[in-house]
């Protein structure tokens, strides 16, 4: 691990976790511009070997900004799981290679919380590659109820990425803090059932890139419904997987229910074109044939490798002109 001296008390730890410099560049570049940046401590988990590839010039203007080298970096929960444990802020937030903040987004989330003690907050998404139905269907799927042009205010749940946590919150889960980093619902029930709420800032905005190559949409949430199903098949017993299974069928129904009802009072996602709405259903229905694998098959380290590519590398899935 190697660090700079540290320059004031961070408020804000952002961990972002990363295959090599090249990928996180664009994310850097945004939080040296941000407004409250001597107020933030970046923490940059890499496979080994990957930390000598960051420079000073990286750390600039940051109240610290540390590196882990991790020998088992992926599946990528354990690498968010090591940040969470090396921040020093009281408020931790879950960075993405392809999730740009604007300018006040840290202020912004640093304000929510010295103004209410929240478990999670969520700040406004934009879509930063709103070119064509595809990319607003993966827009919307994964954050259409945070959508910028909400108002700000207490919420039912913040998104598993791209949201800040209290980290006293997040410790609190002991042995299950790496596995609940992953991909699924047990990090946000879990801070629900412990009586923790969620916030939506409105003024700390963020862009996320989506995935616009269709072969590779399939492929993500494929994978991503697998990692998914698998993961929770783990925590199960039999009889919760074979029901699961079963109900498999009405899975993209429930999904779609659930969303189209929280996307009433959302105005942002007006803005998407004709053909959104039915490749978000045709969406979920391959998220359930991943689901339903993983409850019945489980889920190996090589098909989180496989969502993972995406997670990682999704400018690259992006289109040209997005990217």
């Amino acid at each position: 691990m190697t660090q700079t001296p540290p320059r004031d008390e961070p408020a804000l730890s952002v961990i972002l976790t990363t295959d090599r410099r090249e990928t996180i560049r664009g994310v850097l570049r945004r939080l040296q511009q941000q407004t409250a940046q001597a107020r933030m401590e970046i923490i940059m988990v890499v496979p080994r070997g990957q930390g000598a590839s960051f420079g000073e010039g990286d750390a600039r203007g940051f109240a610290d900004f540390r590196i882990i080298e991790m020998d088992n970096f992926q599946p990528l929960w354990k690498a968010r799981g090591a940040g969470v444990r090396a921040a020093t802020a009281p408020l931790v937030f879950m960075g993405e290679t392809h999730a740009f903040p604007h300018p006040q987004w840290a202020e912004a989330l640093i304000a929510a919380n010295q103004r209410g003690n929240w478990g999670a907050i969520s700040p406004a998404f934009g879509n930063a590659n709103p070119r064509g139905a595809l990319s607003w269907a993966a827009f919307i799927a994964d954050y259409g109820p945070w959508i910028d042009g909400m108002p700000a205010g207490e919420i039912d749940a913040a998104p598993l990425f791209n949201s800040a946590y209290s980290k006293s919150a997040l410790l609190e889960l002991g042995d299950r803090l790496d596995p609940a980093m992953a991909q699924g619902d047990e990090l946000p029930a879990t801070l629900r059932s412990r009586g923790y709420r969620a916030y939506f800032a409105a003024e700390a905005r963020i862009d996320h890139v989506n995935v616009t190559q269709p072969k590779a949409w399939l492929r993500e949430i494929f994978f991503t419904g697998r990692v998914i199903g698998g993961l929770r098949a783990r925590r199960w017993s039999r009889l919760q997987r074979v029901a699961y299974v079963v109900g498999s069928p009405l899975i993209p129904f429930v999904l779609s229910y659930r969303l189209f009802v929280r996307l009433r009072s959302v105005p942002g996602t007006r803005l998407a074109p004709a053909g959104t709405f039915p490749l978000i259903f045709l969406g979920n229905i391959i998220r359930a044939a991943g689901e339903m694998v993983g409850y019945a098959a489980g889920v190996r380290t090589a098909h989180e490798l496989l969502a993972e590519e995406y997670e990682l590398h999704k400018m690259a899935y992006a289109g040209r002109r997005e990217a």
